[in-house]
């Protein structure tokens, strides 16, 4: 996974950054999912099973923020977690 970081205009348009590009072209259609705060954008011709995996996620994204928002997440060291992670 990359993470970068981008300014929307006064116009609204916003930069994909260099290192993000990859597989898009000039003219590509694009579809954008939003939740909330997150906000997902896929190329608009690979709309298929994926996309419905891809509004599952964003669904299931809410709803773990919600549950840390309301306190439900507990914190832990990663050994323990990848130990309790492996016993599903």
């Amino acid at each position: 996974m990359e993470v970068a970081i981008t300014r929307m205009s006064s116009k609204g348009q916003i930069v994909i950054p260099i290192e993000m590009r990859e597989g898009l072209q000039e003219g590509d259609k694009m579809i954008i999912i939003q939740n909330k705060d997150q906000i997902i954008l896929k190329k608009a011709n690979k709309l298929d099973k994926m996309f419905e995996e891809d509004l599952e996620f964003a669904r299931r994204t809410e709803e773990a923020w919600k549950r840390y928002g309301e306190g439900e997440f507990v914190s832990m060291p990663a050994d323990k977690f990848l130990e309790k992670l492996s016993k599903c």
